[in-house]
């Protein structure tokens, strides 16, 4: 499924590639690996989102990153192979990349989600956790209709109805410009800290996996522990070149709009870390893992039992890799928040705004947020395996997503006018892929690893389908 072929990537120069490789660059220098690795990177494609900023740039150049990071790994064992990106299909894999045959998507919004006109100015509320609406709901004091909402929500200053909503647990975001998150405690906190935190240290005991030429990740085992977008985006990645990907969701969790595309290629189970026996079966899993992939956010962890020296113990020489909303320092460190809200309050809404024209927050055409820190999550965890052979070192990363929003408004605006078409026909792989709803297809692959395609040995599935086992 999904897999790709030298023939279908075309090299290309020009203006924008010029642009392109300035923001792999940035991308790559943030893995703490050698830049003369981007000689064996080619991108080519001309097709831009229409944004005000350089989405599709930044698309090619994370994507572009996994792979680069999928080579190098490679190299462990010998020559490491070619890369070549395309940006038109890197895009398209930041929005959506699948395609039923047969049966409709499930919603993936709550109908009171969105934005709604405050006394002074714009919020967003994000609904989609029951826990959330009804947080939302409690402090609007009005019933679950958008109308009601909307209603409500006019005699609210929107800073004030954002730390209303965040106080009483739930998840909202008041529309700042550039200027004013720039000048926020939160804004100044993720501005000084890195892309990605890399720590290494030493390991316990020897280590006989290699990488394998065409399935560089085959017999890696990935403990899933992410949540809508971007965790969920990194672990699909690590299926696709052979990773053993399991995820494991609490009993009541769910997020039906989204699973059918990011359970690619992954096993999926339950625990619920309340029971004793179910946190027995958790630490086994988790002590036979290679990497864990997390997204709580700071301490939420601990709370659970399960902070970095607990880890540790139970799998020393584990590749711990994790992100958050609002980044790892600063006020709003533990905050909740998805992708739509950090667009809100870093600037990026109110400058589509702008750059549109229009009279209403003007987020990006996918979430880039989420989908760009979910390949450089995967770029760090392949980097980890890569630490481990080269230097006996295991190694934790951090992304956030602010972080990655204050990365793309680094790469300024869009430098050309949008040329772009959604997906058609051409950019699905002919295979369809049998989900536990029906048939699909999937946009082809973004990337291509010379002589390792990306491609994924079983369908999406829903939660909970399988028995929490390797």
């Amino acid at each position: 499924m999904a897999e790709g072929n030298r023939q279908d990537f075309h090299q290309e120069t020009g203006e924008t590639l010029n642009t392109q490789r300035a923001a792999m660059r940035s991308l790559w220098g943030a893995l703490d690996l050698p830049h003369s690795s981007l000689d064996r990177l080619e991108f080519c494609g001309g097709d831009e989102l229409p944004s005000a900023f350089r989405v599709s740039d930044l698309a090619a150049a994370a994507i572009g990153a996994a792979a680069l990071a999928v080579s190098e790994l490679v190299g462990t064992m010998g020559r490491a192979p070619r890369v070549h990106v395309d940006r038109r299909r890197s895009a398209l894999w930041f929005g959506w990349s699948i395609k039923p045959v047969g049966w409709d998507m499930p919603a993936a919004w709550d109908p009171i989600a969105g934005d709604y006109r405050t006394g002074d100015g714009w919020i967003r509320l994000h609904t989609n956790a029951p826990r959330h609406r009804a947080a939302a709901l409690d402090v609007l004091g009005c019933k679950a209709d958008r109308a009601a909402v909307a209603a409500a929500v006019e005699t609210w200053a929107a800073d004030a109805l954002e730390a209303a909503v965040v106080a009483g647990g739930g998840c909202a975001a008041a529309m700042r410009d550039l200027e004013a998150w720039s000048a926020h405690p939160q804004g100044r906190a993720v501005e000084a800290e890195p892309l990605i935190a890399l720590d290494h240290w030493g390991v316990n005991g020897d280590w006989n996996w290699q990488p394998q030429a065409r399935r560089p990740l085959a017999g890696i085992k990935v403990l899933d522990l992410t949540r809508v977008l971007a965790g969920p985006v990194a672990t699909r990645f690590l299926a696709g070149y052979g990773a053993d990907v399991l995820r494991i969701d609490p009993p009541e969790w769910d997020e039906p709009g989204v699973i059918p595309e990011v359970t690619l290629g992954k096993r999926c189970a339950r625990l619920d870390l309340d029971r004793s026996a179910d946190r027995a079966i958790f630490e086994r899993l988790l002590s036979e893992s290679h990497i864990l992939a997390h997204g709580y956010r700071p301490g939420a962890l601990d709370a659970l039992g399960y902070g970095e020296a607990k880890r540790r113990e139970i799998a020393p020489n584990l590749v711990d890799v994790s992100l958050d909303a609002y980044g790892w320092t600063g006020p709003w460190k533990e905050r909740r928040g998805f992708d739509s809200l950090v667009q809100m309050s870093s600037g990026i809404a109110a400058r589509g705004m702008m750059w549109k024209r229009v009279d209403r927050p003007t987020p990006l055409p996918v979430q880039a947020l989420d989908q760009a820190t979910g390949y450089l999550m995967a770029a760090t965890a392949v980097r980890g395996l890569t630490s481990r052979l080269r230097t006996g070192q295991v190694s934790r990363g951090r992304g956030s997503l602010a972080r990655t929003a204050a990365e793309l408004v680094r790469m300024g605006p869009a430098a050309t006018t949008p040329v772009w078409e959604n997906a058609s026909g051409g950019d699905y792989a002919p295979s369809v892929e049998a989900t536990d709803w029906g048939p699909a297809r999937r946009t082809k692959a973004p990337a291509l690893v010379e002589n390792a395609p990306m491609q994924w040995e079983r369908g999406a599935s829903r939660l909970r389908s399988v028995a929490p086992a390797w």
